[in-house]
């Protein structure tokens, strides 16, 4: 068994340089710091749905009252 591991060892450590060199595995603390930098990304381009829903309520509530006004306008003529 030692002697089919020492025959591939070779192989094993250039497989593994190859990995490390190429980042193929990642460490827990860089794939928090990755998330951490996708995650401020997000926040920096998109607005909350919250927002967003409130904006588009605001947007309808404006839309109706600009209706009403039209309304008005077109019955005083």
């Amino acid at each position: 068994m030692e002697e089919k591991i020492l025959e591939y060892s070779p192989i094993l450590i250039v497989i593994m340089m190859f990995f490390i060199q190429h980042k193929i595995f990642v460490t827990p603390e860089q794939l928090e710091k990755k998330h951490r930098e996708i995650i401020e990304n997000i926040e920096e381009k998109f607005v909350p749905l919250r927002s967003f829903k409130d904006l588009k309520e605001q947007v309808t509530e404006m839309k109706d009252k600009i209706d009403k006004i039209y309304d008005c306008l077109i019955t005083f003529k």
